[in-house]
């Protein structure tokens, strides 16, 4: 990638995906979801705000014809989980008897997932599957089925591509691992 250490707020971070290895792992993840829904019509239900990113240029390689929804939780700050999940935009849309697809940035505890499958699925979808771009095992709190997983990652704080430090960084197109 050849950029230097950035500084966000105050922490440094060194360059560690580039956005031509990103785009590469959705490439493949987008044609597994475009083989698997063929002729469906799934529901992507996108976790704001890290989740854009990643579910604009999913939706732009999948292939088959589909909707997207936002819903928006929280459960970080700064650096690190804070365990709860506050729901700040919840779903609107009738999900009964829907292909879901949940669209996340990252899975690292599961705290959000956790917290948002028994919503969805009280509202009784054909299917869930969780879409992720990336994926720490390490970190796993509860356990989740993530069939669709674009990067598997090691347990250190990142940022870019959708994913920031206390708001900054999101708008990288790369990731940058913190120094």
């Amino acid at each position: 990638m050849g950029h230097p250490l950035i500084t966000l707020h105050d922490k440094s971070f060194r360059p560690y995906l580039s956005a031509a290895e990103i785009a590469g792992a959705i490439d493949q993840v987008a044609a597994r979801l475009s083989a698997d829904y063929a002729g469906r019509r799934p529901l992507f239900v996108v976790v704001l705000t890290g989740g854009f990113m990643f579910a604009a240029d999913l939706m732009k390689r999948f292939t088959g014809d589909c909707e997207i929804v936002f819903i928006r939780v929280a459960s970080y700050e700064g650096m690190g989980s804070t365990g709860q999940v506050q729901e700040i935009m919840g779903l609107r849309e009738d999900v009964q008897g829907r292909d879901i697809i949940l669209v996340e940035d990252i899975v690292d505890t599961g705290t959000t997932l956790h917290h948002l499958l028994p919503t969805l699925e009280a509202n009784k979808p054909a299917s869930i599957e969780i879409a992720a771009m990336f994926y720490k095992p390490t970190s796993l709190r509860y356990p989740l089925t993530l069939n669709y997983m674009a990067m598997e990652i090691p347990n250190d704080f990142v940022v870019g591509y959708g994913l920031d430090y206390d708001g900054l960084g999101r708008n990288l197109p790369d990731v940058y691992v913190a120094a």
